[in-house]
Order: C-alpha cells, then structure tokens, then sequence
C-alpha cells in the first residue's frame, strides 16, 4: 500500500496535472498537497521539526556548509550559461530584459510559494514517508531526485525534466547532509531564480513552450 501511495502522489498526480495542462494549475495542486505532508510531519512524534527551518547541524561549521552550496552553484550557473550563450544566445537574460517587473516579482516570490513547498514534499516528507522503500541512502537520493525531475512533466517539455533530475539529486543529498530545509530551499531558491534570470524561465511555467 505504502509504495501505491508513493507511486500515486509522486507519479500519477503530476501525470494527471500534465494531461489537464494549465486548466490545473501545478502551484495550486503543489499547496494542496503541502499542507497535509505538513500536518503528518508535525504529528509525527519522532520527527525532528528543527529540520523544516532548520540551522546547520551543530558539527557542521556555518562556512562549510554555506560553501557547499556556493561553490558547485557558481560552476554549475557558469556551465549553463555558456551553453545558453553558444546554443540559444536569443534566450540570454531574456525575462529581465524584456520584463524586469516580473521578473524581480518571480525572484521574490518564487523562494516562498514555489521553492519551500517543494523542499517540504519531495524532502522532507519524501524520506521520512518512504525511505523504508528504499534499501540505501543513495537509492533514497535517487528515487527523491527522480520523482522531483518527474514532477516537472507538469510544464509539458523535456528540458524542465532533464534540469530538474540532477537539481532533485543535488538538493535531496543536500537535506539528507544538513539536516536543514533553510540551506537545500536556499540552494533550491538560488538555481530557481537562476534559471529565469538566465532566460529558461519560459521552460518551468504551465504556457506555450519556446523553440530554442
């Protein structure tokens, strides 16, 4: 039964929002499914709540930590925006250029509405709802980063998958070292909001899909 439920809200559901296309919208279906991961989470007497907004782990230092995130980050937005530049250079900084009031609306709304949500669910929920499915820590991280990247189909284009796969990978191994929703949602929050400074916003919405 535990793997139908897995298996129906992380596969089924985001295959049914994509055959309903925006008549559904993702981010409403997302809150609708927040709230009562929350509740489970906070009813659940052996769950440490300090990991939902949780600081570093207390062997862990702050600039450690804090580095983990930056430094594959800053690689990883130089790698991607050269590709942009050599293969959609049309697509470069797009959003900010041709609306900047959206654009600076998406990067301060993103983080809350979209980026926490997500961390809750496919997170926190995610492995302390089913990690007993799953043999290993590294299947656990690879099961999570896949029903994260398969989340996507929502937005109905392959690029918002094929992104989304080694973010989920890269965000799940993330909490599982922190123990903190805060640095895996600020991890997550800065290659969202990345992502639509860069010019692939158009790929992660539930609208008409751009050619490259």
């Amino acid at each position: 039964m535990l793997f139908l439920e897995f298996a129906g809200l992380f596969f089924v559901l985001p295959s049914l929002i994509a055959l309903a296309g925006p008549r559904l919208p993702g981010l409403l279906v997302l809150w609708l499914v927040c709230i009562p991961c929350l509740m489970f989470l906070r009813r659940d007497p052996d769950f440490d709540r300090t990991q939902l907004w949780g600081r570093m782990p207390p062997g862990m230092p702050l600039l450690k930590g804090w580095t983990g995130v930056a430094v594959p980050f800053c690689l990883n937005a130089a790698v991607l925006t050269a590709a942009i530049w050599h293969w959609a250079p049309r697509l470069l900084f797009d959003l900010p250029k041709n609306n900047p009031v959206l654009w600076a609306l998406l990067l301060c709304l993103y983080p809350v509405f979209s980026v926490y949500p997500q961390g809750l669910v496919y997170r926190a929920f995610f492995e302390r709802r089913y990690a007993t499915l799953f043999r290993t820590p590294t299947a656990l991280v690879i099961a999570g980063g896949a029903a994260f990247g398969y989340m996507h189909i929502v937005f109905r284009n392959p690029w918002a998958m094929g992104l989304s796969f080694p973010a989920g990978l890269l965000f799940f191994a993330r909490y599982r070292e922190t123990r903190s929703l805060r640095v895996s949602s600020v991890e997550h929050a800065l290659y969202g909001c990345f992502i639509f400074s860069i010019g692939l916003g158009a790929y992660f919405y539930q609208g008409p899909i751009p050619k490259l």
